[in-house]
Parts: structure tokens; sequence; C-alpha cells
């Protein structure tokens, strides 16, 4: 428990995003070799694109506690990028379940080897003096 409670410092992120990108990328051979329908997998890559480029935007603001609404704004920022691929998935999923599902789990597969791999980088740092 102690080392929830230890802060570190903010790893990079590259390292987390790029091997997400190449398992959203190797996704598509997947699709290909099942016979699944390309346009789910396009759907949930360009989905998992914006969120990053989103994301990105995001990074560029100032955080801290000498920067309480730019600290606000991504924060804010960051739930609505998960909120707004909800939406999506959901309402093109009400349309054709398949194509939301083939979207869904191509940009779940991106989103949690990005999410694994953050988490694993920051715990394995070395906690700040």
């Amino acid at each position: 428990m102690r080392a929830l409670a230890t802060p570190r410092p903010l790893p990079a992120g590259r390292l987390p995003a790029v091997a997400a990108g190449a398992a959203v990328a190797l996704a598509l051979p997947v699709f290909l070799a099942a016979g699944w329908r390309v346009s789910g997998w396009l759907l949930g890559a360009v989905l998992w694109l914006a969120a990053q480029a989103f994301g990105l935007l995001l990074a560029r603001l100032p955080i801290g506690a000498g920067n309480l609404a730019a600290s606000g704004v991504q924060g804010i920022g960051l739930m609505f990028r998960a909120l707004a691929v909800m939406v999506v998935v959901i309402a093109v999923a009400a349309g054709d379940a398949r194509l939301g599902l083939a979207a869904a789990g191509v940009y779940g597969l991106g989103y949690t080897i990005e999410l694994t791999l953050s988490l694993l980088t920051y715990f394995g740092g070395e906690p700040a003096s």
C-alpha cells in the first residue's frame, strides 16, 4: 500500500503510446485473417488516434498548484476524451452492433496496453525525494 502513496516523477508517455499504436496496427492483419470487417478496425483505430491527438493537446497545458485553471481543464478534458469515445461507439453500435463491438475492441486494446505500460513505467520508477 505504501507504493501507491509514494509520489514519483511523471515518466515520459512515448513508450506506452508507441506500444499501443503498434498493437492497434497489428490488429489489422488479425481482422483480415479472421475475415472481420475492416471498417470496425478502421473506426477503432481512428478513435484511438483522435483520443491520442486530444491527449497530446491537453498535455501541452501547464499543470500544478500554480496553474489550477489549466490543471482543471486538463482533468475535465481527459474525462471528456473517454466520454466522447464512448458516445461514438454506443451510437455506432446502436446502428450496427458488430461494427461497434469491433471498434470498441480495437480502441480497448490500445487503451489497455497504454494504461498498463503507463502504470508499470510510473510505479517502476524511483520515488521522488
